[in-house]
């Protein structure tokens, strides 16, 4: 897969609704009902971080669900990337970008929303052919108005921010140009996934994705 093709496949995605849900899931039996709440509600992108032992499975449960896109986030080696794309993911997400990390994206075809915190960064991958980027983590690198600077002289990028969007700020970053949707772990909090509050998630998810953009 080239990086152009990857962007284009990318770009669709982050358009399906204003917010994927960045999820953390300890317990991979709860992982079929959570996508399902969060489908109905209208967030059909999802991303699994790979930061738990139940990671993998959840992603095999959340493919069996009808309307959603399951992706593999927290990808770092190559070998994350080949376990997530066996799972059954259908994109990737990482924190940053490395030359190996790329390389194996592109040769297990599986699409990444690389990682970017500065204007270097950013411009590195768009050299490479990545149009579509994350901006992470971002708060603590200047949120929406160093995200609107960096549109300024990059404009053809567009990104996915996350680390520290909340419901509270979303919006704003959803009304900048070079912003096509963001990511959020506050639609399917933890104590809420434990109970099996599943309408309670939906009705989270619902709100999400009537953000205007």
């Amino acid at each position: 897969m080239t990086p152009e093709h990857a962007s284009d496949l990318n770009e669709k995605l982050c358009r399906l609704a204003p917010v994927i849900p960045v999820l953390v899931i300890d317990d991979a039996g709860s992982a079929f009902d959570l996508a399902q709440a969060l489908v109905a509600g209208g967030l059909p992108a999802l991303e699994v971080t790979l930061r738990t032992p139940a990671a993998l499975e959840a992603i095999r449960e959340m493919a069996r669900v009808a309307g959603g896109v399951v992706g593999a986030g927290t990808l770092l080696t190559a070998q994350d990337v080949e376990n997530a794309k066996e799972a059954g993911a259908t994109f990737g997400v990482a924190p940053g970008a490395t030359d190996r990390l790329l390389d194996a994206c592109e040769a297990n075809d599986l699409p990444i929303l690389a990682g970017a915190a500065t204007a270097t960064e950013a411009m590195r991958l768009l050299e490479r052919g990545y149009r579509v980027q994350k901006f992470f983590p971002a708060e603590v690198n200047g949120g929406v108005p160093a995200l609107k600077a960096i549109g300024a002289p990059i404009p053809q990028i567009g990104f996915c921010p996350t680390g520290g969007v909340s419901l509270q700020n979303a919006a704003a970053y959803l009304a900048l140009a070079n912003v096509l949707c963001v990511g959020g772990s506050w639609v399917a909090p933890a104590a809420m996934v434990r109970a099996g509050d599943w309408a309670g998630i939906t009705a989270l998810a619902a709100e999400a994705a009537a953000l205007p953009r």
